[in-house]
């Protein structure tokens, strides 16, 4: 009788989908995560104009919040191992969003310098303390989901940063517009602060969640789901602690040929987009010479493309798996084939046309998107023992481009008076990500620690 009533069909069939509630809340924060970023880049034209900072000036408050992103990023990877996604990211979510807000008040400061020196810092701050965001995504997805639908999830949370400028961009453009750039800040600033009391309210690890039931968590663990996250790692001996997040598995990654690949890679995919993030609506302001408002709605357009691209392509290298290719040409196809495409945005400078400016850079966005699957291969490499430090090192590779690509902007256009350099820049490094993934990057599979 017992026996009856556990194969019973309707209790097979009644699988919880909890997962994808974590995820809509992962693409959520991150979506504001990107938003916050970008605050910079919609009211930066007015804020220039009040304060009087040049074109390199900019670049380099661009680029402050980089500095301590890259900096914070091993930290925060093991206190993502230490302490766990949901405390570390609740506190990260609380910071960034309180650092956004006080960026609000820089003007009452007085003099431009001093509100210049405020910014940079806030900036830097904020920086520090987005630091846990995406390892602690691809933390929560390698716990919540099977191999076989990372690719999509971690697609979706990374196209997150598209959907904020879908979303955010036009209304951060109007608001500027309407009420002035220190209304950007407070409402940013005030809705991420609301967001961290959601998160903590709402994460759990699956084999600890009340509303995951035993199908669900079955699903997930027997597919290669971490379903007790960091307290598999917890409940080792101290010894096995010390080594999964010490400087002895920091070396076994930075020596690891295939993740050097992938680090490379990380950082030029980052060179578009933080382009898109700091100088693209600038670009169309003083190149294309468009207003605040209509620089906040065409940016949206890329954005659309690149969160189709982003979704689509996480769908496609599932797909793959799911007809029995191997993982590294489930991953790599899509990779290569959408960072050739984004090479197209080099032919910016060879038209005059506005629609056809726009439509090469939404094409650019689009293959950017469907090439944006790194993180779904950290959670398909990274040591079981390090997950979180393994993509904090991943992401501070990655984000060394947020310091790189602003500095340099800035001098090319400050140089030359045009924006020609940058976009060549720009579509050089997507040749470099093609060159990594199929020269210095093989096999695709996870690091053994030893």
């Amino acid at each position: 009788m017992s026996m009856s009533r556990a194969a019973h069909p309707a209790d097979v069939m009644k699988r919880t989908k909890v997962r994808y509630v974590i995820l809509l809340l992962i693409f959520a924060i991150t979506t504001f995560n990107y938003a916050d970023r970008a605050t910079l880049s919609v009211t930066g034209a007015a804020m220039r104009a009040e304060f009087g900072f040049d074109a390199i000036r900019m670049g380099y408050i661009f680029s402050a919040f980089s500095w301590a992103y890259v900096l914070s990023q091993v930290p925060a990877g093991w206190l993502l191992d230490r302490f766990g996604a949901r405390r570390v990211y609740a506190a990260s979510i609380f910071l960034w969003s309180l650092f956004t807000l006080l960026q609000s008040a820089i003007g009452v400061l007085g003099s431009a310098a001093a509100a210049v020196s405020a910014l940079f810092a806030l900036r830097f701050m904020m920086g520090a303390a987005e630091a846990p965001a995406f390892p602690a995504n691809a933390k929560v997805v390698a716990s919540w989901f099977p191999t076989k639908e990372r690719g999509t999830a971690s697609a979706i949370f990374n196209s997150a940063q598209y959907f904020a400028a879908v979303v955010f961009t036009p209304l951060m453009a109007w608001l500027t517009h309407a009420f002035g750039w220190h209304h950007v800040y407070i409402v940013m600033g005030i809705a991420g602060l609301m967001l961290a009391v959601v998160w903590l309210s709402v994460m759990k690890h699956p084999a600890d969640h009340p509303k995951v039931n035993r199908n669900e968590l079955e699903y997930i663990e027997q597919g290669g789901g971490l379903v007790r996250g960091h307290q598999r790692a917890r409940s080792s001996s101290d010894a096995g602690n010390a080594n999964a997040v010490g400087w002895p598995v920091v070396r076994q990654l930075l020596t690891n040929r295939m993740l050097l690949g992938v680090y490379l890679a990380q950082y030029c995919i980052n060179v578009l987009t933080y382009f898109f993030l700091t100088w693209f609506p600038i670009y169309l302001v003083q190149a294309r010479h468009m207003t605040i408002l209509q620089a906040g709605l065409v940016a949206s357009l890329p954005a659309i493309c690149g969160f189709s691209g982003g979704v689509l392509g996480g769908v496609l290298s599932d797909s793959l798996i799911r007809r029995g290719h191997s993982l590294t040409v489930a991953r790599k196809v899509p990779i290569v084939g959408g960072m050739l495409l984004s090479s197209c945005i080099i032919g910016c400078n060879y038209v005059n046309t506005d629609w056809i400016v726009v439509a090469l850079m939404s094409l650019a966005f689009f293959g950017k998107g469907i090439g944006a699957l790194g993180w779904a291969v950290v959670a398909d490499t990274s040591p079981k023992e390090a997950i979180g430090l393994s993509g904090s090192i991943f992401n501070m590779f990655g984000n060394i481009a947020g310091i790189v690509t602003p500095i340099v902007i800035g001098y090319l256009v400050a140089k030359t008076g045009s924006f020609n350099g940058a976009l060549a820049f720009v579509g050089v490094n997507a040749l470099i990500t093609v060159f990594s993934y199929l020269v210095i990057v093989k096999k695709i599979e996870r690091v053994q620690l030893r």
